[in-house]
């Protein structure tokens, strides 16, 4: 049985329902000012939800000024969105439902950083969250 790269790609990746894509909600996730950082990652959190039916919504930032390559920016955003993944795969998002939108920013010691530790940090961050 041959698998399609579409199929196999939809495994590993976030799905649309849960990307927060719109100008308008970053700006007013950046507004609410409920935040929370460590050494590398800063977390901004939206207005709490009103309708419990919508899903959370989750974007990755990693501005130019952490590293110059895009090459290095765009790996430290897989890593985040790898770690939010497995965060909803394993149903442990509980505690965020709550919010409408979540921001993740890379801070610069996340350059440096491996898969373990940047997902320990997210785990830390989501349940001081509460």
């Amino acid at each position: 049985m041959e698998l399609s790269w579409q199929f196999l790609l939809s495994l590993y990746m976030l799905k649309k329902s849960f990307r927060l894509k719109n100008t308008a909600a970053f700006n007013a996730t950046y507004n609410n000012h409920h935040i929370i950082s460590d050494n590398y990652i800063c977390i901004y959190f939206g207005k709490e939800k009103t309708e419990p039916d919508f899903c959370t919504r989750f974007a990755f930032v990693v501005s130019k000024k952490i590293h110059k390559r895009a090459v290095i920016r765009n790996r430290i955003k897989r890593l985040m969105r790898e770690s939010i993944r497995l965060y909803l795969k394993d149903n442990k998002i509980d505690n965020l439902n709550k919010y409408i939108s979540v921001i993740l920013v890379a801070k610069p010691q996340a350059v440096n950083a491996s898969f373990y530790t940047l997902n320990e940090s997210v785990y830390k961050l989501f349940s001081s969250a509460l």
